[in-house]
């Protein structure tokens, strides 16, 4: 299973945080990365998308396909998130578009084992992928990858 992490894009400041939307830098990183994952995914991937407008236009940058699902709202989980994610048994690629400090959270358990919440940046992505080597099963970083260096 490959599991990506993608932190929204930049928005405004604003109340209600919900509905927050990107900024035109914003819109500009969503759009690059979506270009760079169109041409890594595979087809067939699974796009979890948290409820709020800033997350759902990051994502439809990417498709119009993508599942609104609250465990990777603000407020989530670790274990509500890879819970929704399927991870690490579920087959194919799933994209996350979601929100810090719980992407990042995900990031140090999934690589450290860690209760830390690590900065993944706005825009960015954070592939892992699961395999299992001599009985025991692993986790990899395939990538990180920001706006800026695409």
């Amino acid at each position: 299973m490959d599991l990506i992490l993608w932190r929204h894009a930049e928005t405004e400041d604003g109340f209600p945080d919900e509905g927050r939307k990107l900024t035109v830098k914003g819109e500009k990183q969503a759009a690059k990365m979506a270009e760079w994952l169109k041409a890594h995914l595979s087809e067939g991937a699974r796009i979890l998308v948290s409820p709020t407008t800033r997350t759902r236009q990051t994502a439809a940058a990417l498709t119009r396909d993508g599942i609104i699902v609250k465990e990777v709202g603000p407020g989530a989980s670790v274990a509500g998130l890879l819970g929704a994610a399927g991870w690490p048994d579920a087959k194919g690629a799933v994209v996350v578009v979601g929100h810090q400090p719980m992407l990042g959270e995900v990031a140090a358990y999934l690589l450290a084992n860690a209760q830390e919440s690590w900065n993944i940046k706005k825009g960015a992505v954070w592939w892992f992928s699961n395999r299992t080597r001599q009985d025991e099963p692993q986790t990899i970083l395939k990538a990180v990858m920001s706006p800026e260096f695409l």
